[in-house]
């Protein structure tokens, strides 16, 4: 055991924000604390760090809290000493070197590991020389975050250690942590970054602490059974207390009876009572939300599509995409890339450079921006809505309301005093109760709290329209997107699987590197069995079929015969002989030793002692050197093709699958 509290109670201003807490770090943990706001999160943090103590308690004898001997613990900081804002990163990071001696072995493992995490929150290794307090603050909080990390205490406390980073910097955090030998404890709103570094989550609600073994999903469905499980119990005993009530007054005073009444009653006064489980605030979605007209197969198309400002020198991106209705696509990617403005083109706010677009007919859009939620109005939130949508009757606005997190009190608030993401979710809950066919987002969740993230993407979930979404957060991706629409600097690529696949995948194209052929090849075939194993309709008689569905059985047919090409080919170009820059490298090494040692036996003549005048003399080792790179570019450049065709054929695959599936949905209900 590394660290544990038992019962543990931590007052502050009178009032008791921990009332005796079981709390534990065993081992390496990474330990998620989550509970609402104010609920105690950052003092329990302090609690670990030191710097609080517990309550006196007369009926503990032990000091209420244990340690291993000479464990560390280390808190990340959110402000900065003023005398350290005039020294430079460097001398701040070199603190915590091992060693003292500049040519020593620990002080070159030391700043190549401080180099590697430096630049992993996104800093270039020259701005290690510049002042601390040339850097703004989120930049100062991410140099404290270096530092912390640098030290590598025993248990490592994270205050919201996201802030302030970028995707790709938040990224390089989760998987530094998860591979971090030590424990952690964490404390996040950015429910991916949990699931991704957790593997024990502790929820902290009315001063109580529960463990949940598993990462931050598991803890939400284990916690929604635990609560379904209490309820039913509450409620069965809820019934027992009335029969014996009932029991108890009927027959206290019957003579022949009374004596069995005063025995109920003291089975009833010495029942353990169980509390009613608190209300989840979040609200699950259990009926589908149908559009009011499901509009054309196809919502949206475009050949082409060339988006940006004023002039084609101004393009951001080309785009050529068929939008199926139902999809829900989610847009990712750097900012400034063209997510918004390829939004504003569906719309027709901003016009297309080139190209064509197109919707489908009868497509009904309900569109969200980021200043969708600056509402202004006196009115209460339950009058706003009801003048939105006055056909619904009065229960009607409530229940809708209150599925919105719009209850009790709250519907009698006015709309310029909610605040903005609770605007937010009132223009998404009138959006949604319009049922149109088509979704378009931008940020949707911007501002809200987990519980509001987690209605709405129930919501989502229960929505059986069309949705193209920008979001920054990731969860709400993983858990809305069946596909993806990424956006970078050199186009936009369409990814057919949802968020999580799309990581898994970007974490095994780093792993196996350049070296990873093997591996890429076992991971093709996997595919492709895969593929290989989704089962087929039931062919019946032909006579049966349409028109349509003979079509789309023949395209799947020609899409099922290029994919196995494309499969085959990639198959025997991985089974053939790799250059010799992957499987020579130690030839390439004894090459260049020779070389080296044929130059040392040359005899240098007086005055010609530089590197510069010896240098020809490695030319042997340079152009065998030079041969092998070349044919490894050779060899990466037909697998990359190979790879691109198989992945197309794969795509192209699917989308027929699908037609398939959608021509034979009915035929195959008979």
């Amino acid at each position: 055991m590394r660290y544990q509290i038992k019962n543990g109670t931590v007052s502050l201003q009178g009032e008791t924000v921990l009332d005796h807490i079981d709390f534990e770090i065993r081992g390496s943990e990474k330990i998620a604390l989550v509970g609402k706001n104010g609920a105690g999160k950052t003092t329990l943090l302090k609690l670990i760090a030191g710097e609080l103590s517990l309550d006196r308690d007369d009926k503990r004898f032990d000091p209420g809290i244990f340690s291993a001997r000479n464990t560390t613990v280390g808190m990340l900081r959110q402000t900065t000493q003023p005398e350290e804002k005039d020294r430079t990163v460097e001398e701040l990071l070199l603190e915590f070197c091992p060693s003292d001696d500049p040519y020593s072995k620990e002080r070159y493992d030391f700043e190549k590991e401080y180099d590697r995490i430096f630049t992993g929150f996104g800093f270039d290794k020259e701005e290690k020389k510049k002042r601390l307090g040339d850097f703004s603050g989120g930049e100062q909080t991410k140099i404290a975050m270096i530092r912390l990390l640098l030290a590598r205490p025993d248990v490592l406390l994270l205050d919201e250690p996201t802030n302030h980073l970028d995707m790709q910097a938040v990224q390089w955090l989760e998987e530094y942590i998860r591979d971090y030998d030590r424990a952690a404890v964490i404390v996040s709103h950015d429910r991916f970054f949990l699931d991704s570094v957790a593997d024990v989550v502790y929820e902290l609600d009315g001063g109580r602490l529960t463990r949940y073994a598993g990462n931050y999903s598991e803890y939400r469905r284990q916690r929604e059974k635990q609560r379904q499980n209490q309820m039913k119990s509450y409620l069965a005993q809820q019934q027992e207390i009335e029969r014996l009530t009932a029991l108890i007054e009927k027959f206290k005073h019957k003579p022949k009876k009374a004596a069995m009444a005063r025995s109920k009653k003291k089975v009833l006064e010495r029942m353990e009572k169980i509390e009613r489980p608190s209300e989840d605030r979040s609200h699950i979605f259990t009926e589908a939300i149908t559009p009011r007209v499901p509009g054309s197969k196809w919502v949206l198309d475009a050949d082409k599509l060339r988006i940006g400002y004023h002039t084609d020198e101004h393009c951001l991106q080309e785009i050529s995409l068929r939008v199926r209705r139902g999809q829900k696509i989610g847009i990712i990617g750097a900012n400034g890339t063209g997510k918004t403005t390829f939004l504003k083109t569906i719309l027709g706010q901003i016009p297309a450079l080139s190209g064509t677009i197109q919707l489908g007919n009868h497509v009904e859009i309900g569109y969200f921006d980021q200043h969708s939620a600056e509402l202004h109005s006196e009115k209460r939130v339950f009058d706003h809505f009801h003048d939105r949508h006055p056909a619904l009757t009065i229960k009607e606005v409530k229940t809708i309301l209150g599925n919105y997190l719009f209850r009790g009190a709250d519907t009698g608030k006015k709309v310029d005093d909610l605040s903005g993401g609770e605007k937010s979710r009132l223009v998404l809950a009138e959006i949604l109760e319009s049922r149109p066919n088509l979704l378009l987002l931008d940020e949707p969740t911007n501002h809200m709290d987990i519980p509001a993230k987690e209605t709405l993407e129930s919501a989502f979930q229960a929505y059986t329209g069309t949705m193209l979404f920008i979001s920054h957060d990731r969860y709400f991706i993983k858990e809305v997107a069946d596909a993806l629409l990424i956006f970078g600097a050199n186009g936009v690529t369409w990814y057919p699987f949802g968020y999580g696949h799309y990581v898994e995948h970007l974490r095994k194209k780093q792993e196996y590197g350049w070296a990873g052929a093997d591996a890429v090849a076992v991971e093709n075939t996997r595919l492709i069995d895969g593929l290989k194993e989704v089962p087929e309709k039931t062919r019946m008689q032909s006579a049966r079929f349409s028109t349509e569905q003979s079509y789309t059985d023949w395209q799947l047919t020609l899409a099922g015969e290029q994919l196995t090409k494309a499969a085959a080919a990639l198959e025997r170009f991985l089974e053939g002989p790799l250059p010799d820059s992957l499987d020579g490298e130690s030839d390439t090494q004894e090459d260049a030793s020779g070389a080296a040692k044929q130059t040392a036996a040359v005899e240098t003549p007086p005055g010609c002692e530089t590197a510069m005048e010896t240098l020809p003399q490695y030319a042997p080792a340079m152009e065998i050197l030079a041969a092998r790179m070349q044919a490894r570019r050779h060899w990466q450049e037909k697998y990359d093709t190979l790879q691109q065709t198989y992945t197309e054929a794969c795509l192209l695959w699917y989308e027929k699958w699908q037609e398939y599936e959608e021509a034979f949905a009915e035929y195959g209900d008979l």
